[in-house]
């Protein structure tokens, strides 16, 4: 039993090197489908750690459910209610951190809302996704939405008095793609799941940026000139200033704005192109899905043990 638990134990360092691997193999990808690999991979690699938890934590009351009484559990294995009692603690910590994170990102969400109420869409209609604060700060910001209210993208005086009409163009659709590609959502799986196991936090700033990146392509097409595109969208996140922190409310000057406009100055991000380059990536998925695959079998393989022990038990 005692070998039984330790493997299924070694499964909770299994994100460390899965989380590696996403990181891996989204670094050769176009910022949207690396985003896809970074979430996936956050909520693969978090689900891979629930499972080996929960499996732990099962062992005396599957025991039990076989009709071996709890002493004699005790007796024959006496590691497994610790072990159990650990895993349990554990899971209602990463409960109570879930329950946390997810009040905070919609308590932010909630006052960004409260800033905002009562301004008028500058189309004039109430369907406008645009929103112009009064405020000489230079802001502008992708608001998800809430309660029934679509998204808006929120942009202070400031902001607008500092970009031409091609500026301003960009800086919108750049805000509208958070909206459109629901990354506010996709923030917050990552956030969530790195509630769930330390590894997985690794992967928030890697996906800050590639939710920039998608952002800033979609900009630069809508623009039809890269050059200005990051120059616009430099500008911008210059004035506004840094924003290293996370959270449900896009900034444009979110993410490092020197790689960012880097890469708006390079080429358009392609998938892989080559035999060799299509199958290092195919073999890094390959292995994300490996490692994702390892959990349930292991947690599967523990729990057919428990129950063959116990009935071995019984039978005596």
């Amino acid at each position: 039993m005692i070998a039984a638990l330790v493997l299924v134990g070694l499964l909770l360092g299994v994100p460390f090197a899965g989380v590696a691997v996403v990181r891996r193999l989204a670094g050769v990808l176009p910022p949207r489908e690396a985003a896809g690999v970074l979430v996936a991979g956050a909520v693969l690699m978090a689900g891979v750690t629930v499972a080996a938890l929960v499996a732990l934590f099962h062992v005396p009351f599957l025991a039990v459910l076989e009709g071996v009484a709890f002493a004699e559990v005790v007796a024959r294995w006496p590691v497994v209610v610790p072990v159990s009692a650990a895993a349990g603690a554990v899971l209602a910590v990463q409960a109570g951190a879930l329950l946390v994170r997810w009040w905070r990102q919609r308590a932010v969400v909630v006052r960004a809302w409260a800033l905002v109420r009562g301004q008028v869409p500058v189309d004039g209609e109430p369907g406008g996704d645009v929103l112009v604060v009064a405020d000489d700060r230079p802001e502008a910001f992708a608001l998800p939405g809430l309660r029934g209210a679509g998204g808006r993208v929120v942009v202070s005086t400031g902001m607008l008095r500092i970009l031409d009409a091609a500026g301003r163009e960009v800086l919108l659709a750049h805000e509208r793609a958070h909206l459109r590609g629901r990354h506010r959502l996709l923030s917050a799986l990552v956030d969530l799941a790195g509630a769930v196991h330390p590894a997985v936090r690794g992967l928030a700033p890697v996906l800050d940026f590639q939710l920039e990146r998608w952002a800033d392509e979609a900009a630069a097409a809508r623009a039809g000139d890269r050059r200005t595109a990051a120059a616009a969208l430099a500008r911008a996140a210059l004035a506004a200033g840094a924003r290293p922190e996370r959270g449900p409310v896009m900034a444009v000057g979110a993410g490092p704005v020197p790689r960012r406009v880097a890469a708006l100055l390079g080429p358009v991000p392609e998938r892989p192109r080559g035999r060799a380059a299509r199958a290092g990536a195919w073999g890094l998925a390959a292995a994300v899905s490996g490692v994702a695959l390892v959990a349930p079998a292991g947690a599967y393989g523990l729990h057919e043990y428990v129950e063959y022990a116990a009935r071995a038990l019984v039978g005596r």
